[in-house]
Formats: C-alpha cells, structure tokens, sequence
C-alpha cells in the first residue's frame, strides 16, 4: 500500500471560492462567489493550558523538595541535592516546551519510522552490559549518561504515540478492518512490550497498551477487535512468567491483597505508604511535617511523593491534585478536538492520555488499588529527562493549540 494512496487528509478554503467549488452541504458555489469562512486558525497559545502546566509544575517542585531533603541529606550531606537537579530539568524543560509549542507539529510525522525505529534501538541498547543499568534494582530500565539517567520507556511512550497517530490519519476511513485497524497497531505494541519485559517494565508496559488501547478506540477501531487485543495482553502476561517465574506474578497479586502479611518484605513500601495517607486526615500534618520521608517510605519524592502530599497536606491537597489532572485532561483533549487534521487529533489525545492514565495508575498503585508496579506521578515525581521528555510533549501539545482550528462567533 503507497502512503500517498490514503492520507486521508482533505482541503480546507477559507478564501474566495472558485467556480464550481463544493460547499459542506453539496450546493456549488457560482463563479467568482467566497467561500463563507466557519472557522479560522488560531495562532496563539492555549493560555489556560500553560496555567494548569506551570501550576502542576511549582506544586511538584514544592512537594519534591519537601520530600526528599531528608534522604538528599542522608545520601549525599546536601538537603538541596535533589531538588536543585529537578528545578533545572524543569527550568530547561519549560523552555524546551515553549521552543517547541513554535515548531509545527505536521514536521514529526516525516520522522515518525525513524523516531520509533529509535525507540526500539534504545530498548534495545539498555540491556547491553555496560550501556544499560539496574541502578540497584532487579531492573535494568536505565541508560547510564554520566550526569544523569534516561529511561528509553519514556522516549517509546512518545514513539508509540506518534506512530499511532500516523496509522490512524493514513487509514482512518478503514479502521474497521482487521487488516488495518488492529494488525499494524498489535504488531507494534508486541514488539514494543517484548523488548520491555526483558528489562523488566511492567508498569511501562500497561501504560504503552493503555494509550495505544485508547488511541486505536478514539481512531476507529471496531470493538469486537479489541478481543485480539485483550489476547496479546494475555500474551504478555506469559511472557512475564517466562521470563520472571510464576512467582513474580502470584508475589505481586500476593502483596496487593495481603499488604501487612510481610511487613518487613516486598510489602513493606506499600505499608508506609498507607501509613503516610491515612496519617494526613483531612488537613494534614502540614507542609514539610511528613514523618514517613525520614526514611521510612522508599522513593518518597519519586514513585511515592502522592503519599507525602496525603501525609503533609492531607484530603485537601490529595483533591487538589487530581483537579488539577482533570483540568489538564479537559483542557489537553479539548485541544485535541479542535485539531485541523486527523494527525494532530491522534496526537493530540496520545500525548494527553499519556499523562492522564500514568497520573491514575500512579495514584492507584500509592493507595494500592492495584499491585505495586513502580510508575512515577508526572509532574510531581523527581525528574530528570523524564520531566524534560515530558515538558517537551507538552510544547507539542501547545503548537497544536496554535494550529487550532476556532469557531467564529
């Protein structure tokens, strides 16, 4: 199949009208006559986006250092370490964020066999000895860049969003079709997930079949095909139990149902955890007045840092930050919506629901509603290139906004 053959993509006139030119409702128009003008581009940034970016953002930046100067100071005598590295990622990421809300968002889908052909290299490259590293973990996520780490799951989240974006506007009219609304999106997801397995990445994993799940739903693609879907998951499970043992899975689902079994075990991070949340109330202990984050509660200021702020802040700063999701999830598909192409729709909504579902399952997994899998807060959990990678979705999101496509009143 050519991509030349369904892109899928049709013209717009916001000027005069040709002879014979087609209205919306099938009238020609006469020789010489203007087309009428319904909408118009909207060339400035989505401001209340930018508000709800930057609120998410200092909040983080607040928390982050209220939880991790005692272990900043246990670790390395400097109660700043931590949040002096998350500042200047989140400094170099806001401007990274509005360069690229300037550069439009059409130039990516030229790339977009290359930026996933990178993806799959990246997860690949970090299972090399001496490239890749486990940081001390039974996992081996990380590429080690000497001033810093990055995780090539978070490069694949952005890889998957692009490429899913780009098969649905070259085959919106046919997703119905197995052919081409399920085999290219299952063939990128099961390569995709098998190369993070092997790390292992389980909470990478659901989040990838997540917004690929939505994006293809959002796309077009016929209910029943998700059955299919829900098959290569089920694959995907096997594939953890060949590589981790059944008791990889039967320890988790263990640990999620029975968390005060094994307190001085695997359950111990989740017990401090619930400790943390119901300690807050409904005011808090007040900022900076955690007591779980003297050690106590592993990853406070990463994974864990929604416990701290049930803990400091209580039921009051917990709801504030789910608003605030909400807020972004509106504000982030409403985008979308008013996108003037198929791409930049799909696009759109990845980025959006990339954000969206890490945000619910991170949540979910800290008051263990799910198993303990290990998925940071974005925004909020200590960031390098992470929060960096993150921010620059962001600016794409924003250049979207520019592109929108506005009603006139």
């Amino acid at each position: 199949m050519s991509l030349a053959t369904a892109t899928g993509r049709t013209k717009r006139s916001y000027g005069p009208g040709r002879g014979g030119e087609r209205l919306s409702n099938g009238q020609r128009l006469p020789a010489g006559a203007a087309a009428p003008a319904a909408a118009k581009a909207h060339k400035h940034l989505d401001t209340a986006f930018v508000v709800i970016i930057l609120a998410l953002l200092i909040y983080g930046a607040i928390m982050v250092f209220s939880a991790s100067y005692p272990a900043a100071l246990s670790k390395t005598g400097d109660s700043f370490h931590f949040i002096r590295k998350h500042i200047l990622f989140a400094v170099a990421g806001v401007a990274v964020m509005f360069i690229l809300s300037f550069v439009d968002y059409r130039v990516y889908r030229r790339f977009v066999f290359p930026i996933f052909g990178a993806g799959i290299l990246l997860l690949i490259l970090v299972m090399v000895p001496g490239i890749g590293t486990d940081l001390g973990t039974v996992a081996r996520r990380w590429i080690d860049l000497e001033f810093t780490t990055f995780q090539p799951s978070e490069f694949m989240k952005f890889a998957i969003i692009m490429m899913f974006a780009h098969l649905v506007a070259l085959n919106y009219k046919r997703m119905g079709t197995f052919q081409y609304g399920v085999m290219p999106f299952a063939i990128c997801l099961l390569v995709t997930a098998g190369l993070m397995m092997l790390e292992p990445h389980l909470s990478g994993t659901i989040l990838i079949f997540a917004i690929g799940f939505v994006m293809m739903f959002v796309g077009g693609t016929k209910f029943r095909w998700f059955g299919v879907l829900a098959a290569c998951a089920g694959g995907g499970i096997a594939m953890i139990v060949a590589v981790k043992g059944i008791e990889y899975i039967t320890g988790r689902l263990s640990g999620w149902l029975h968390p005060f079994e094994d307190t001085q075990g695997q359950n111990w991070q989740t017990i401090q955890s619930l400790i943390a949340i119901g300690s807050g109330g409904i005011m808090g202990r007040g900022i900076g007045n955690s007591r779980q984050k003297y050690l106590y509660l592993p990853e406070p200021y990463n994974d864990f840092i929604f416990a701290i702020i049930c803990e400091e802040l209580g039921l009051i700063g917990a709801l504030l930050v789910i608003v605030l999701f909400v807020l972004f999830a509106l504000r982030g598909y409403s985008i979308a919506a008013k996108a003037p192409d198929k791409f930049g729709f799909m696009l759109g909504v990845g980025l959006t629901t990339q954000v969206v579902v890490q945000a619910i399952l991170n949540i979910a997994v800290v008051t263990n509603t799910v198993p303990n899998t290990g998925i940071s807060l974005p925004f909020f959990s200590y960031g390098g290139t992470a929060l960096l990678m993150q921010l620059g979705e962001m600016g794409i999101l924003l250049n979207i906004s520019r592109n929108a496509v506005m009603e006139k009143m």
